[in-house]
């Protein structure tokens, strides 16, 4: 496999905590899904935290950041049944993908994690 990118983000839990109050913030940065998914979760800053920062890793990763169409609720993170983390891929990040990168064929790999003050996300997306 080649390493196509990479991608970190680390974001301060206060500052989500402070901006999820705001629906029209939650519309724009999460998918319905994620908004959907919170409603089962206690921690709801660690949950959106930690999204939040695995977007951006994401975007760091392909190398446009969020640019030539790609939007924050574009990109969804779910959980396996283990809880392992992964992004959604659709048919606009596949489109955007190929662009990037000429090529359908990735694979990618996500970690998040976080503490108290902080939450942290890191990308790697390989070619097949």
């Amino acid at each position: 496999m080649k390493t196509l990118g990479i991608g970190v983000d680390i974001v301060e839990n206060s500052r989500i905590k402070k901006s999820i109050i705001n629906k029209k913030f939650l519309k724009r940065i999460f998918s319905s899904s994620e908004i959907k998914n919170s409603k089962r979760t206690i921690n709801k800053t660690s949950y959106y935290s930690k999204r939040f920062a695995a977007k951006e890793a994401f975007a760091k990763a392909l190398g446009i950041g969020f640019r030539k169409g790609l939007n924050f609720n574009d990109i969804s993170i779910i959980n396996d049944k283990y809880g392992k983390p992964k992004i959604v891929i659709n048919k606009k990040l596949v489109n955007i993908i190929n662009n990037i990168f000429k090529t359908k064929n990735v694979h990618m790999y996500l970690s998040i994690s976080d503490e108290k003050k902080y939450s942290i996300a890191f990308v790697v997306v390989n070619k097949k």
